[in-house]
């Protein structure tokens, strides 16, 4: 029975044991008075990257546009983005004086002119000459000379614009820069300043590419057990005192930023189980993003369970009492799937082909766990519900799952060992049978 358990801690749930609880660029002299029709993107210009941008941007940002945007809602807008991915306040990203104020409609020259100082590129469009200006420029239709009605800031600006594809040349010339600008394009806008400051969708590519495989397993390779210093002797005190029996140590500079009800969070320890998820996930017609987010599980393992062997992916340090916590090396995949529909077909897959449900069983993926472990920020049908109670310290973040009457020991337990601590809580969806595991079902 002792080797029983030991087997199942170490080769099958680790993961599952971590996480149980019982100034503007161009002047405003310089820029364009005079208002257009608005700047639509057709059908076909409306790609699906204009469509995640939008998305996105209302989901992270909490920015809601409807028809042409105004220049004080686009400057507030654009403070709220700039402010996050810097980490200063709005007000002081306000102060950076990106888009002078007013009530009137957002023109296209003055948006762009905002968006490149924001975006950090000013100094590149200030290395643009004349003949490169004109040449970008022509791209989209528009000739350029100086002197003409483009200042040479503002043509600078636009040229970037394009080079770096912030804006496409069917975009600008399906309307003057003197156009209003849409919400959509406002959108693409904010999403750019996003992307350019690292801050947008983090993934390593789709299941559709052949190369995912190589990176994945790259990713896995690159990873290592995570240490995070004080924030980590905190919890690994609620280790000791059995205030919770495991935890999950993650790094935020991984997080995806994805579509949270198109998502689907799926964690394991085994490269190959990853790499053959991914291809059964491709047999059957699905495709999404993924991230890799490296994780470490921490947990107790019992000195009955005899003498534990060290790799650099697993790591005891031997307590007071004799037992030891382990640190084992281990995974998420994130999956943003093209559709909410093909995230319901997730959980089928993995009931069928990546569940163990026998010692024997054949037709599984490699590594398929008792209780596999994934969960979704949004609601699932056949999909319980439990809390998720989270530490965050700099990037990096401790999770502990409980089920939800379980969620204010934990918390006042963390409390006890810190003061000074923020515990956030949240509710989540998970599968059945990791739901199970945390009731006390092996299987």
């Amino acid at each position: 029975m002792i080797q029983s358990k030991k087997m199942l801690q170490l080769s099958a749930s680790a993961a599952l044991l971590a996480t149980l609880v019982l100034p503007q660029f161009a002047s405003a002299a310089e820029q364009p008075t005079a208002a257009a029709a608005p700047v639509t993107l057709s059908v076909q210009q409306a790609s699906s990257a204009n469509v995640e941008f939008s998305s996105y941007v209302k989901q992270q940002y909490g920015i809601q546009f409807t028809g042409n945007v105004t220049r004080d809602q686009y400057g507030t807008a654009l403070a709220k983005v700039v402010a996050s991915i810097t980490s200063i306040t709005e007000k002081e990203a306000a102060a950076k004086g990106f888009l002078s104020a007013g009530s009137t409609p957002l023109l296209l020259g003055e948006a762009i002119s905002a968006t490149i100082q924001a975006a950090d590129l000013k100094e590149l469009a200030l290395t643009y000459s004349e003949q490169k200006v004109a040449a970008a420029l022509k791209k989209a239709g528009i000739s350029y000379a100086k002197g003409g009605t483009l200042s040479q800031k503002t043509a600078q600006g636009i040229a970037v614009a394009l080079d770096t594809g912030i804006v496409s040349a069917s975009q600008l010339s399906a309307s003057k820069v003197t156009g209003a600008v849409s919400a959509d394009l406002a959108y693409q806008l904010l999403g750019k300043v996003s992307e350019l400051g690292g801050h947008y969708k983090n993934y390593l590519g789709t299941i559709s590419e052949d190369g995912i495989y190589g990176k994945l397993a790259q990713a896995w390779h690159e990873s290592q057990i995570l240490k995070a210093g004080e924030l980590q002797e905190v919890v690994d005190t609620a280790l000791k005192q059995n205030l919770v029996t495991g935890y999950n140590l993650k790094d935020a500079a991984f997080d995806p930023h994805f579509d949270p009800a198109r998502t689907i969070t799926y964690g394991h320890s085994d490269l190959s189980h990853a790499i053959q998820l991914i291809g059964l996930l491709k047999s059957e017609g699905i495709d999404a993003k993924v991230q890799f987010e490296p994780k470490t599980s921490a947990f107790i393992y019992l000195k009955e369970w005899g003498e534990p062997v060290q790799t650099d992916d697993y790591q005891v340090v031997q307590i007071e009492n004799g037992n030891y916590i382990a640190y084992a090396k281990e995974y998420d995949l994130s999956f943003e799937f093209a559709s909410v529909e093909d995230k319901k077909r997730f959980q089928p897959l993995i009931l069928q082909y990546a569940k163990k449900d026998a010692e024997d069983q054949t037709g599984l993926i490699k590594g398929s766990w008792w209780q596999p472990l994934y969960h979704s920020r949004t609601e699932l049908a056949d999909y319980p519900v439990i809390t998720n109670n989270l530490l965050k310290e700099g990037r990096y973040i401790v999770q502990s799952f409980s089920l939800n009457d379980q969620s204010a020991k934990v918390v006042e337990g963390f409390k006890k060992l810190d003061s000074k601590l923020t515990v956030e809580t949240y509710q989540f969806w998970v599968d059945q049978p990791f739901y199970n595991y945390l009731l006390g079902e092996y299987k």
